[in-house]
C-alpha cells in the first residue's frame, strides 16, 4: 500500500516534492558548491526559485511536453536544477557521461531524439558541434560556463543565466502551472543509458513511481534524515547518482554538496564530512592505496603504530560496529587506537561523520571492505541495476558481511532461475527500454520479473543473496570445475599495486590473467628505490615490478585454493599489460567496468601466448590520445608462470 500513500499525499513527482521541501525546510541548505575555493550555498527556497526560472526559460525556447533534453556536465547544482526544470515543463531529462567522446554523445542524442542540450562548458558544446551534422534534430543548446564561447554563433546558443532571466521576464507561468499540475505518478521521470558492457547503451525509461518509491523505501531502510549531508561527485548519467543526489535528496530533504573539481574531490570530501556516502569499489581501493603509500613513507615508529593498531581493529572493529560482545581489554585498546590511528585516519579520508556508507557497481574485495569496517565506518554493500532504479538488495545494520550483498530491499522480491541467474521484481522496475521492445521483452517478463544477467544464490537461513559473477562470464573449466573470473579479479585488485585484472579460462585447462599496475603506487615505490622510468610501459615491464606482481598472483592463488568450489580458478600464467585499460579505447565502460569481449578480441595474440607456452609476446596496440587522435604502441611482454596450490594441502595447513 506504500505506492498509494506517496501518490495520495501529493508527493508523486519531483517538482511536488520540491514544493513540499520549500514548505518544510525552506531555509535549510539544499545545495552547496565549491567555486574558487569558497563554498556557495542555496536553501530549498532559493533552489526552487532557480529551478522555476529555468523551467520558464525552457518554455520560451519552445520545449514541448515529452521532449528529451540532454544534460552534459559534471556535478553542479545548476546541472541538477536543469533535470528538475525539464521535469517541471513535462520534458524528459537525459543526463550523459561528461567524459564521453563525441561519437558516444552522438549515439545517445540521436537515439533519444533530443531537441535541446544543456551543457556545462565549451568542451561539451564542442563535442556536440563536432557531430552536429549527424543530428538535425538538435535545435538549441544552453551553456553554463561562458569561457571560450564569446565568438561562437549564438543563433542556437544561450547562456544558462540569460535563459533564466528571460524566463523570469517572459515565461508563461500559467502554462508552467498547467504542465506541473498535469503530471502523474506514471509519467517518465528520467531516461538513463546503460553503460553498454555488451553492446550499444540502452535508454532505460524510469517513471516517477520507480524513482520515488525506491527513494522512499531506501531512505527509510537506512533512516536517512533531512539534516544528512552527501557529496555528489559520481557521474550524473549514472543511476546511483540520480537516486542519491535527486531521488533520496528530494524525498528526505538532505543537502547535496558538489566538489569544485575532480582534482579537489578528496579535499572537499574532508571539508564537508558527509554523513551518507557512496563510492564504487575503485574509489575505496584508490583511497586505501594512498593510505598504504603514505605509510610506506612514514617513519619506523609511525609505521609500527599503524600496523599494530590496524591488526587489532581487524580483530574487533567489525564486532564493535555490529554491537556484538567484545572484551573490556579489547574495547579499551580499540579506544586508544581510535585516538592514535583510526580517528586521524578517518579524518584524513573525510569519513569522520559517515553514518551510512555504501559501495556497489562491482564486488569489492573482502580485505578492502573489512579494512574500512574495522575503522568503525558503517560501510555496507548493495546490489542494484539501472533497470531497478538502483536497489535490489541492501545489507541491514548488524547483518553486514563481505561475501553477500544483503537481503531484498523493501518491496523487492527475488528468485533464482534453474541456471542460477538472479531475477527480481519491485516498484522500481523500469518501464521499458526506449525504442527497443525486443530487449524490454527479453529482460522483463509479463509478470514484471527482470533478469539481472548475474549468477548467484540465496543463503538458507539468513536470506542473504550471494552473487558469483555475471551469468555470461560464469563458465566451466575444461575439467568441469566452476570458472568465476570476478572472484579472482577482486582478490588481485586488493593489492595497492594492482589497478585492474582480467582473468581468462572458460573451457580452458587453466586460468590466465592480464594485470594493470597502479601507476601511483608502483611509481611511488620506484621513486623510493631510485628506479628511473620514462613511461607506464617501461615501469610495467620492469623485472622487479614483474616479480612483485608474481608474488601477488601466488598469494591470491593460495587464497583461492582454500575454496573447493572455485579452486580451479587459480592463475597459472599472467602478463602485465603495456598499457592501462581505458574507456576511450573501448576496453572499459564509462563506469569503469571491464568489457571482456572487446579485450578478448583486441588482445587475442597475448591471450594465445598465455596458452601456447610462449615466454614472450611482441604486440602492437591502437590507443586513443586525450585529444582524440589515434596512435599505436609496440611492446614485447614477458609471460610469467605462477605457482598454484593443491586444495587439500592448503586446507590442511
Amino acid at each position: 500500500m506504500a505506492h498509494a500513500s506517496s501518490a495520495s499525499a501529493g508527493l508523486d513527482t519531483l517538482p511536488r516534492l520540491l514544493a513540499r521541501n520549500v514548505a518544510e525546510f525552506g531555509d535549510k541548505p539544499a545545495y552547496r558548491e565549491k567555486e574558487f575555493g569558497i563554498w556557495q550555498s542555496w536553501t530549498w527556497a532559493e533552489a526552487a526559485e532557480e529551478i522555476e526560472a529555468l523551467a520558464l526559460g525552457l518554455l520560451t525556447l519552445g520545449v514541448n511536453e515529452g521532449d528529451h533534453i540532454a544534460i552534459i556536465g559534471r556535478n553542479r547544482p545548476y546541472m541538477y536544477w536543469s533535470m528538475v526544470a525539464a521535469q517541471m515543463v513535462g520534458a524528459v531529462p537525459v543526463p550523459l557521461y561528461q567524459d564521453s567522446v563525441a561519437d558516444e554523445i552522438a549515439y545517445v542524442l540521436d537515439h533519444c531524439g533530443a531537441r535541446f542540450v544543456i551543457a556545462q562548458d565549451q568542451e561539451q558544446i564542442d563535442k556536440v558541434f563536432e557531430v552536429h551534422d549527424r543530428l538535425p534534430g538538435i535545435e538549441h543548446m544552453v551553456y553554463l560556463d561562458p569561457r571560450g564561447l564569446r565568438k561562437y554563433d549564438h543563433a542556437a546558443l544561450t547562456r544558462y543565466q540569460l535563459l533564466q532571466e528571460k524566463g523570469r521576464d517572459d515565461g508563461d507561468r500559467a502554462e508552467l502551472d498547467r504542465r506541473r499540475d498535469a503530471q502523474t505518478y506514471d509519467d517518465t521521470c528520467v531516461m538513463l543509458y546503460t553503460s553498454g558492457t555488451t553492446g550499444k547503451p540502452k535508454g532505460v525509461v524510469l517513471s516517477n513511481r520507480n524513482i520515488i518509491e525506491t527513494s522512499k523505501a531506501s531512505s527509510e531502510f537506512d533512516h536517512l534524515r533531512h539534516d544528512d549531508e552527501i557529496l555528489a561527485y559520481l557521474p550524473m548519467a549514472w543511476v546511483g547518482d540520480f537516486i542519491f543526489s535527486i531521488g533520496q535528496a528530494y524525498w528526505t530533504g538532505f543537502c547535496v554538496n558538489c566538489p569544485e573539481s575532480p582534482a579537489t574531490m578528496h579535499h572537499d570530501l574532508r571539508e564537508i564530512g558527509p554523513t551518507y556516502y557512496f563510492a564504487p569499489p575503485r574509489v575505496f581501493e584508490t583511497q586505501l592505496t594512498d593510505v598504504m603509500i603514505r605509510m610506506e613513507d612514514a617513519g619506523r615508529f609511525k609505521k609500527w603504530l599503524f600496523h599494530h593498531f590496524m591488526a587489532h581493529a581487524k580483530k574487533v572493529g567489525p564486532d564493535l560496529l555490529d554491537g556484538k560482545e567484545v572484551g573490556f581489554g579489547d574495547k579499551l585498546k580499540y579506544k586508544l587506537g581510535e585516538l592514535l590511528v583510526y580517528g586521524p585516519l578517518k579524518n584524513t579520508l573525510g569519513f569522520s561523520r559517515v553514518r551510512v556508507g555504501y559501495t556497489a557497481g562491482e564486488a569489492i574485495g573482502p580485505e578492502i571492505f573489512d579494512f574500512y569496517r574495522s575503522l568503525g565506518i558503517n560501510l555496507k554493500q548493495l546490489y542494484g541495476q539501472t533497470e531497478a532504479s538502483v536497489f535490489i538488495t541492501q545489507q541491514p545494520d548488524g547483518e553486514v558481511r563481505s561475501d553477500t550483498v544483503g537481503v531484498p530491499s523493501p518491496g523487492v522480491e527475488l528468485k533464482i532461475a534453474d541456471n542460477g541467474e538472479v531475477f527480481y521484481r519491485s516498484p522500481g522496475v523500469f518501464v521499458r527500454y526506449f525504442k527497443n521492445d525486443e530487449s524490454t521483452a527479453s529482460t522483463k517478463d509479463a509478470e514484471g520479473w527482470v533478469a539481472t544477467g548475474d549468477a548467484g544464490f540465496i543463503e538458507e537461513g539468513s536470506g542473504h543473496l550471494r552473487i558469483i559473477d555475471r551469468a555470461k562470464d560464469v563458465g566451466k573449466m575444461a575439467d568441469g570445475s566452476l570458472f568465476a573470473p570476478k572472484y579472482v579479479e577482486n582478490k588481485l585488485k586488493f593489492f595497492p599495486n594492482v589497478l585492474e585484472a582480467v582473468v581468462f579460462g572458460n573451457n580452458k585447462d587453466y586460468c590466465t590473467a592480464f594485470l594493470n599496475i597502479d601507476l601511483t603506487a608502483v611509481g611511488n615505490w620506484a621513486e623510493r628505490n631510485n628506479i628511473a622510468y620514462s613511461s607506464y610501459q617501461e615501469l610495467a615491464g620492469h623485472p622487479q615490478v614483474l616479480a612483485t606482481m608474481q608474488s601477488h598472483v601466488e598469494e591470491v592463488n593460495a587464497s583461492v585454493a582454500q575454496d573447493p568450489m572455485l579452486s580451479g580458478c587459480q592463475v597459472h600464467r599472467f602478463v602485465v599489460l603495456h598499457k592501462q585499460l581505458d574507456a576511450d579505447d573501448g576496453e572499459l565502460t564509462r563506469t569503469l567496468k571491464v568489457r571482456r569481449r572487446i579485450i578478448e578480441e583486441k588482445f587475442a595474440d597475448i591471450i594465445a601466448a598465455l596458452y601456447d607456452g610462449s615466454a614472450t609476446i611482441s604486440t602492437e596496440t591502437e590507443v586513443t590520445y586525450e585529444d582524440g587522435r589515434k596512435g599505436s604502441i609496440k611492446a614485447t611482454l614477458e609471460v610469467r608462470d605462477a605457482q598454484v596450490f593443491d586444495v587439500q594441502k592448503v586446507a590442511a595447513e
